[in-house]
């Protein structure tokens, strides 16, 4: 199995003015690629490993050979995380934008008083994130509830087994050309191209195993 970065489910100019075209060109095309071509190379001598879906690589990471461990655990989580990063979002005014609905929309306010306060807790804990990284919304399958968590570099929620319903990339490249060292401003930006209708589905889809980042 060899790995690649998934086409973009909408042309690069498709979420602005929150995110400008040039951006995702560079976001998708340049660093998702590298991302894809440093753990494909990682793993070309390694026979064992080249089956393994992204999940299962992630998953089993301690099996992996610990001199490129640390490769596979940056570039396999970078293609992880960005794979659900597009999904999750949509042009504005085409599915992106708005608040969630149904049962995710139940289980925010029963974790978080509204949306409103996880929406805040969420930029809060992305705007607080020293250097690069990754804020999460997870489900947390023990306590069965929802909580935001923030991890370093390309961790993946996949190291520590909580499935994301949605993550955003706190990483320069992601929004410094619109948006500059304004970080707090993209992450009150990016709501306006979150696709709620997709990750309204995610807990049901993690529930049936259908699901696994």
């Amino acid at each position: 199995m060899t790995y690649e970065a998934p086409p973009l489910p909408y042309a690069h100019e498709a979420l602005e003015p929150v995110i400008d075209a040039e951006t995702m060109r560079l976001h998708h095309d340049k660093h998702h690629q590298a991302y894809v071509d440093a753990v494909n190379k990682a793993i070309a001598d390694q026979p064992g490993l080249q089956g393994k879906t992204i999940e299962d690589l992630l998953r089993g990471l301690d099996q992996v050979p610990e001199t490129i461990r640390s490769t596979v655990r940056n570039n396999g989580g970078g293609h992880a995380n960005h794979q659900l990063f597009w999904k999750i979002m949509a042009p504005p005014g085409q599915g992106g934008g708005g608040e969630p609905q149904g049962a995710l929309a139940e289980q925010v306010v029963r974790d978080f008083g509204s949306f409103e306060g996880m929406r805040q807790a969420f930029e809060a804990a992305g705007a607080r994130h020293f250097g690069s990284g990754w804020v999460f919304l997870v489900m947390d399958p023990r306590a069965k509830r929802l909580e935001i968590l923030t991890l370093p570099n390309q961790d993946s929620v996949l190291l520590i087994g909580k499935p994301a319903l949605l993550a955003n990339d706190l990483w320069e490249h992601a929004y410094y050309l619109k948006h500059r060292n304004r970080r707090p401003e993209y992450l009150k930006a990016w709501w306006g191209v979150v696709n709620w209708r997709y990750v309204g589905e995610r807990p049901q889809g993690i529930r049936e195993g259908k699901k696994q980042l």
